[in-house]
């Protein structure tokens, strides 16, 4: 049943006019003698007949290839489907395509520095520069290059570089263990590594040097270490004799820059899932599916024009941060912030956005969510009128989130939340500049995206919650995962449970009005007596309570038909988790949502599991309570804060279920 939900924001004649999805409309009419009366009508044509929509991508973004393709895409099933074959192309040079002296190419600010800007003559004399010392160290088409780096403005420059040789790209964060990040590097065996000597993050300075020597030591065929010194460099030489210093390679002014054509199919980058067993899957992207499908959805589903400021607030551990550095591949000015989002306090990034002033805000759920816990008011503080849109993802926003945004920022401003992952760097589904915010919903599924919700038959249904599924290939999705060449953790992963179709792992719902509400993820779900909800939905009664700081709730079957669902909470300082307070949270849970979801019990802990990309350990801690050792359920170089699974282990054991 679906409760018509209540319209935030509905955007101007002028906005739908000149967006760049009616642009593309318009051209689609002029060249291709298309026409659609509405954007679901162009959504259906870009998913039924999925080679003709990204062949006119292709031409609509007029993408460089040194050699013509012969077939969009082959007939293969997914995750066999092969795109563009025969195209040679390159993504860093579409980035340069956009070089302009009329506004810098990048903005930076570290906590507690000065905002400094980074302008594409700069960056293209640096990118150059750090190419051609690659080249002096061997480095050629196919080498992997690692990154233990912060988000900076270094990173995109080696990046860049990187890419422009047609080398492979992997990053992970400062913050990241080490443990962790050889877990990731292991796989496959850099041949250069970059890292910064150290971080600042919360007002405190983190020296890496040793961590660099121990990642360094344990990856077999690293030849160079590359250091940059971003908290000083006093003791670099000292305890890296043999590390080259980034500012000594970049003094390079007579580099040239050039492109290195490659296969639409050749790896562009690495990224890793949270691995929170096992080893973390490292999902293989190419150059041309990426470069497609960062043109369409940053172009079509952000509306991102030449010029635009575009800013996320991210870790080179998080997809996102691979995903906005193709602002620039649309022309806009990458922003970059590198610190704590709540160091002094959570106006920082508001305060960057009024000082830069940011056009587009990217963020996380938690992040809107901590911001309407503390009572911030951004839009009273802080002169916000240049701020077109805010993005939001990494978890479901619920309504609430929406409805701060609108009554604390301003009402004039487009909320598109958005859904996808590492495994396609992009978004399945997220804004949409034609169409009104309702809250608590995603305004639509992606041009190209074939995404349905499946019932347990496999059949699609509307209006009903089901599993998410893709059911037609997009050239974003992985080329492989390394090291898997059979593809068997591949198919593993999205394909074993619907053959030939991409199970995604949430549970979704497609409304009436053809938006997306996500109630979380399919393997963690609250299945109550035959009544299933997602976690979200829990999460949302709870954590508006103003005593409750975070919380998480899982659901185990016990023998005999029987459930169990604790609810784990976190009080807010100074609060006390008595009687009453718990009668308050089992009366909210059913008032607002399910009195079949009602927890068993309540339980105050000082801390919850989170993955390293910042998503709540549901499944693991599932798995810990239904028998699983701890290895068998949980990676723990994975988990952002490993400290917090031994009251779970020990409270799994005290129940003997």
């Amino acid at each position: 049943m679906d409760t018509k939900p209540v319209r935030l924001w509905e955007p101007s004649s002028d906005l739908k006019e000149n967006s760049n999805l009616a642009a593309y409309m318009k051209w689609l009419r002029s060249f291709a003698g298309l026409e659609f009366e509405d954007y679901h009508t162009l959504w259906q044509w870009s998913v039924e007949n999925v080679s003709d929509f990204w062949e006119s991508v292709w031409h609509y973004f007029n993408v460089r290839s040194y050699s013509p393709y012969k077939k969009v895409m082959s007939d293969d099933p997914m995750p066999f489907t092969r795109w563009f074959e025969g195209a040679t192309l390159n993504y860093a040079e579409h980035v340069f395509r956009n070089e302009t002296d009329r506004q810098p190419a990048v903005i930076f600010k570290g906590e507690g520095k000065d905002m400094r800007e980074i302008s594409w003559m700069e960056l293209r004399q640096k990118v150059a520069a750090f190419r051609e010392f690659l080249k002096s160290q061997g480095v050629k088409k196919g080498d992997r290059v690692a990154a233990y780096i912060s988000n900076i403005p270094e990173a995109s420059m080696a990046f860049l570089a990187v890419n422009s040789l047609g080398a492979i790209w992997s990053a992970t964060s400062p913050d990241f263990g080490t443990d962790s990040v050889v877990d990731r590097f292991s796989q496959i065996e850099p041949i250069v590594l970059i890292a910064v000597d150290g971080y600042f993050y919360g007002g405190k300075k983190y020296d890496r040097l040793k961590e660099i020597r121990t990642i360094s030591s344990a990856l077999s065929g690293l030849e160079k270490i590359v250091v940059i010194p971003q908290t000083g460099g006093k003791n670099i030489r000292d305890q890296l004799p043999e590390a080259v210093l980034w500012d000594e390679i970049v003094q390079n002014d007579r580099a040239e820059l050039t492109f290195e054509p490659v296969p639409f199919d050749h790896p562009i980058w690495v990224l890793y899932s949270s691995g929170t067993t096992g080893l973390p899957k490292p999902i293989t992207h190419s150059h041309g599916g990426i470069l497609l499908e960062n043109l369409k959805y940053l172009t079509f589903h952000n509306d991102i024009k030449p010029g635009d400021r575009c800013f996320w607030y991210t870790t080179t551990g998080w997809m996102m941060w691979n995903y906005i550095q193709a602002s620039l591949l649309c022309g806009g000015v990458l922003v970059m912030y590198d610190g704590s989002p709540g160091w002094p306090d959570l106006n920082v990034l508001w305060e960057f956005a009024a000082e830069v002033p940011i056009q587009h805000f990217g963020t996380s759920a938690a992040y809107i969510l901590a911001n309407m816990k503390a009572g911030t008011r951004p839009g009273k503080d802080f002169d916000l009128s240049n701020l077109r849109s805010i993005s939001s993802t990494g978890s479901p926003l619920p309504p609430e989130g929406f409805e701060w945004v609108y009554r604390e920022i301003k009402k004039d401003l487009w909320l598109a939340s958005m859904s996808g992952g590492t495994d396609v760097c992009s978004a399945f589904v997220g804004g949409n500049p034609l169409w009104p915010v309702y809250s608590g919903e995603i305004q639509c599924r992606a041009l190209g995206c074939k995404l349905e919700a499946f019932d347990e038959n496999g059949q699609p249904v509307l209006n009903r919650t089901g599993e998410m599924v893709i059911s037609r290939a997009m050239p974003s999705m992985p080329v492989r995962f390394w090291n898997d060449e059979n593809f068997r953790r591949y198919k593993e992963s999205y394909f074993e449970m619907f053959p030939g179709v991409w199970r995604h792992g949430d549970w979704t719902r497609v409304t009436p009005r053809q938006g997306i509400i996500i109630y979380g993820r399919s393997d963690a779900t609250l299945n109550r007596g035959g009544v299933r909800i997602g976690t979200s939905e829990i999460y949302r009664a709870v954590e508006q309570l103003p005593e409750i700081k975070d919380s998480l709730v899982i659901g185990i079957e016990k023998e005999g038909g029987g459930f169990y669902m604790p609810l784990f909470v976190i009080m807010k300082e100074g609060v006390m988790l008595d009687t009453m307070l718990k009668d308050k949270i089992k009366k909210t849970i059913r008032t607002h949502y399910s009195p079949r979801h009602v927890p068993d019990e309540i339980i105050q802990v000082k801390d919850i599991p989170y993955t390293l990309s910042g998503k709540k350990m549901e499944t693991p801690i599932k798995k810990i309570f239904s028998g699983k050792t701890l290895s068998e359920a949980v990676n723990r170089d994975a988990v952002r804060n490993p400290g917090s699974i031994k009251f779970f282990i020990d409270f799994a054991k005290s129940l003997n279920i």
